[in-house]
């Protein structure tokens, strides 16, 4: 039973499927049958799902009649979740849709979307009042998510996805206690949530701080071995560099490892700059912009944060009318950039355009702001397919050069990084690029830029087949990002770690294993660009490779790579003129870290289904990434060697 401000029926799928009426009584759903289809269109989440998808996902052999028993489920289910609805009337929540059905409901009518909106709420909240908002999120848990259709396939997907985030709020609500001195209240939990999940460092980790700070140092030293085994035991691994400098730093009791009141340090100075600095000040715009800097960084709600604000103090530049500030405001923020897909492309064009209209406005003579500028204009370009972000990036270095100024050719490398995918098989020049970065870096002490060009060159080096050259320089990553706490990194060096895996032979189940725990860290990290689709697409890309079909449900997101998915998608399910005309519409890939991997899965659909046309747009396309890694130079994910999909477009043999 849950209380519920809407009107209209409440839904739980944290457990068993059921259903509330406005009085909070459990609603009658019928039989098995009827929660299954009530369960699959809460999956769908508002999508419409056909009648014969819930046929196919009810039955593996469907009955005869099998299409009317549906119908009947959705009309027993209308009467029982709206019993009050006059004859005649549509209903409010099942909603015929086309061919099939849509559930319809209030963002708080499902306590899986509930749970959701908590956690999201509590990234950007205080200690204290995630610590409240974590433990009314994790209470609306009644068991597993959708239990008694645990072993379907459609909904396995769904049932991850909130188990891990279930995990992750366990582990947010333990360093919410440690945040605000509860050590010893996360204790139990804690140990409990390892006990569980021994493959949890981030638990671990929790655990360990936990017991020292409640003046057990030798219980937590005991919890950091225990965990080195059983990782050992359980994965054949060895614990990440938060564990490990978690150890030294106990053995020599470091005092940063103290309670230390951030929150409250933050506020009193907070209040202090809003005593002395006087709103919508130049002074204060231009601290602003090193606020949303840092925050951006520090990743997560922060760096979502910052992309929210960012326009909004640009726009409030260029209402003073000082172009010069503007310049500053919108250089200045110098984030470094290491993914090619914007996380929100209409803020970036819009951040160009201003960009633009600084630049034509700037005096002669100010070539540093012109710089940034410049560098701005390519980092936010970048995925853009005209030549201008080529031509500003070349632009910023020269003069970087020029000025012999490290931080602004630093920023215009970056931007340099960004544009260096205008074609396939640049990844010599790219890995040039990180070079130069980390030698600039570690001659002025540019400490983030430094683990940019260190991820560079392993994202170049993967492309180029030299895995333990690129290996070396993500240990690096996660020695320099520990140092200066850029969690962002470890998102793309656990990545590295499975492409590898996938790219060196393992198992196809298990490299899909180690994709699927590698997805884990996206959540919640403040790069949508990054997150969406690139899951299913990496376990294509593996599957393509080694020859495997495409299996996958109906609830899979492909994100903007769904043109790349759905021939492959059709070839699967032996629908071939259907794959052939998703081949003949395939577009051109974006000109990205993910191009070349696109091409190939567009050489392997076009040489299943014979499309000579195609064949020969992909052919061209790879031609010049002959001796790289498919996909590789993501540090994502890999499709196999370029030359494996440059023979078989040779071969005239196909499918029809």
């Amino acid at each position: 039973m849950r209380d519920h401000t809407f009107e209209g029926p409440a839904f739980g799928v944290l457990g068993p499927v059921v259903a509330w009426n406005q009085s909070s009584h459990q609603i009658d759903l019928k039989g098995p049958r009827h929660r299954a289809v009530l369960a699959r269109l809460i999956v769908a989440r508002g999508r419409v799902v056909p009648v014969d998808v819930i046929v196919d996902d009810l039955w593996v052999d469907p009955p005869a009649g099998a299409t009317s028993a549906i119908r009947t489920f959705v009309s027993a289910l209308r009467r029982a979740l709206e019993p009050d609805r006059a004859p005649r009337t549509k209903s409010k929540v099942i909603v015929t849709e086309g061919p099939g059905y849509a559930f319809h409901a209030a963002p708080d009518a499902v306590d899986a979307w509930e749970f959701e909106r908590l956690v999201r709420e509590a990234a950007d909240s205080t200690s204290a009042q995630a610590l409240e908002l974590l433990r009314t999120a994790l209470q609306l848990w009644r068991g597993p998510a959708y239990a008694e259709f645990a072993d379907e396939p459609w909904v396995r997907t769904e049932r991850s996805r909130l188990e891990e985030l279930r995990l992750t709020a366990v582990e947010r609500l333990a360093s919410a206690q440690l945040d605000l001195g509860r050590a010893a209240e996360a204790i139990p939990d804690l140990d409990a949530h390892v006990t569980e999940h021994p493959w949890r460092e981030e638990g671990w980790r929790l655990l360990a701080l936990a017991l020292y700070r409640s003046d057990r140092q030798g219980d937590a030293l005991a919890v950091l071995r225990r965990a080195r085994r059983l990782l050992a035991e359980e994965l054949g691994i060895d614990p990440g560099p938060r564990l490990n400098d978690l150890e030294s730093d106990i053995l020599r009791r470091e005092t940063h490892l103290d309670l230390v009141g951030a929150e409250q340090i933050f506020t009193q100075v907070s209040a202090a700059y809003d005593r002395t600095v006087e709103a919508g000040s130049k002074s204060r715009l231009e601290s602003t912009v090193g606020l949303l800097r840092s925050l951006a960084v520090a990743g997560g709600s922060g760096l979502e944060t910052a992309r929210n604000q960012r326009l909004t103090v640009i726009g409030a530049a260029e209402q003073l009318d000082d172009v010069e500030l503007t310049a500053r405001i919108i250089g200045n923020y110098d984030v470094p950039g290491i993914w090619t897909r914007s996380d929100d492309p209409r803020q970036a064009a819009r951040i160009v355009e201003a960009a633009q209209r600084t630049l034509d406005r700037l005096p002669d003579g100010n070539e540093p702001a012109r710089a940034r500028l410049l560098a701005t204009i390519a980092l936010e370009s970048r995925g853009v397919s005209d030549h201008r972000g080529l031509e500003c990036a070349r632009a910023a270095v020269q003069i970087g050069r020029a000025l012999d100024d490290p931080g602004l050719l630093a920023f215009a490398l970056n931007g340099l990084f960004m544009q260096t995918f205008w074609t396939t098989g640049l990844a010599s020049e790219r890995d040039g690029i990180g070079r130069e970065l980390v030698d600039l870096s570690v001659r002025h002490g540019l400490a983030t830029f430094e683990i940019l060009g260190h991820l560079i060159r392993m994202q170049a080096l993967g492309a180029l087949g030299q895995f333990a050259a690129a290996e070396l320089h993500a240990e690096t990553v996660d020695r320099l990002a520990g140092r200066h706490e850029r969690p962002l990194a470890a998102v793309f060096t656990t990545w590295f770690r499975a492409m590898r895996t996938a790219a060196t032979g393992a198992d196809a189940a298990h490299c899909e294993k180690l994709y699927e725990a590698a997805a884990a860290n996206l959540y919640d990290s403040g790069m949508p660009g990054l997150e969406d689709g690139i899951l299913p697409l990496a376990i294509l890309s593996l599957r393509v490779w080694r020859g495997l079909p495409a299996r996958f449900d109906a609830t899979t997101q492909w994100g903007p790579y769904e043109p790349w998915a759905r021939p492959h998608l059709f070839l699967a399910h032996g629908e071939v003129n259907e794959a052939a005309q998703a081949v003949d519409a395939l577009p051109d890939p974006p000109k990205d870290l993910l191009s070349e991997a696109l091409w190939c899965l567009t050489a392997a659909a076009a040489t299943a289904v014979g499309d000579s046309r195609v064949k020969e747009r992909a052919r061209a396309a790879l031609l010049s990434a002959a001796s790289e890694i498919a996909g590789a130079g993501s540090g994502m994910l890999t499709a196999g060697p370029v030359s494996h999909y440059l023979a078989n477009l040779g071969q005239t043999e196909t499918i029809r």
